[in-house]
């Protein structure tokens, strides 16, 4: 048990997206990975059911939060982890790395006053980085692909993988945001499958194939031997060439520009202009339109 954190997910239904809580059954102190701050896009309006059902659980469980924890700026829901730290006390933390993905928005959105050297944040995590959860040592794997700053926390026998492996039957993650990359994505997902066979995988999104229940679960040796982008050995090259065709057929995600304002600032709103009133700024025919 000494390495086997207990993990509870949360499902957000409307992106797709999973979180979790993980802690050490020993100490009971905990740590909030990728949480969820709800956004009604129609309405402009935000709202925190997500958050509400995490800290539910914490307190039902009597669970010590002790970091919360981004693997990466997110593309498609905003991040929720400085409300979870004004209510529990714990520090914000996310991957080094940030800053050059605060770098690259911050022009495309054009705000100049934007601080990008990662101050949003309590704890700026580097490429094999050690820290502690009650007794549970957590490693960090930078793991770059999907974003530049993108990374994996190893908690004990658990993997935080996030936008990298998706499950099995649904394969990888796309890799055409800005700063991305196949070739870096798939350095990555070797990085991850050459973690012990046993080890728990846990995935930030799952979008149902086939009409199956939503998934979050596998292990490095499932992934290994079924991922329908992985199995095999593929090659990179191989790997590359069904990746960059797939991610060419895909929208850009319906809340990429409001999502990537709010998390390059920790995920918080842009400061109140006069009125009291906090806005998002859309960049016209920045990219181009897909179909």
């Amino acid at each position: 048990m000494a390495n086997r954190p207990v993990v509870k997910s949360f499902w957000d239904k409307a992106t797709g997206s999973w979180q979790y809580v993980f802690h050490d059954p020993v100490t009971m102190k905990g740590a909030i990975v990728d949480p969820v701050w709800n956004y009604d896009a129609n309405a402009g309006a935000t709202t925190t059911e997500c958050v509400d059902a995490i800290l539910a659980h914490v307190a039902a469980e009597g669970i010590e939060i002790v970091h919360i924890l981004d693997t990466h700026p997110h593309a498609d829901h905003f991040s929720a982890a400085p409300i979870l730290a004004e209510r529990l006390g714990a520090p914000t933390g996310i991957g080094e790395h940030v800053v050059k993905v605060q770098t690259l928005w911050q022009e495309i959105y054009n705000l100049p006053d934007l601080p990008t050297d990662g101050r949003q944040w309590d704890r700026l995590f580097a490429d094999g980085e050690v820290f502690h959860v009650g007794e549970i040592a957590v490693r960090v794997m930078f793991s770059p692909g999907h974003t530049l700053a993108s990374i994996t926390y190893v908690a004990g026998d658990a993997a935080f993988v996030h936008d990298t492996l998706m499950m099995p039957d649904a394969g990888t993650s796309r890799a055409d945001f800005p700063g991305g990359s196949s070739a870096d994505l798939y350095r990555s997902l070797q990085a991850i499958l050459a973690l012990p066979d046993e080890t728990r995988v846990f995935v930030g999104h799952d979008y149902a194939p086939k009409g199956r229940e939503a998934m979050c679960q596998s292990t490095v040796a499932e992934q290994k031997a079924t991922n329908i982008h992985m199995k095999d050995g593929v090659s990179e090259a191989d790997y590359r060439a069904v990746r960059d065709a797939r991610d060419a057929t895909l929208p850009l995600p319906k809340l990429m520009l409001a999502a990537l304002q709010i998390n390059i600032r920790g995920g918080r709103k842009p400061a109140p202009e006069k009125n009291g009133r906090s806005y998002l700024k859309i960049p016209i025919d920045h990219f181009s339109p897909r179909t």
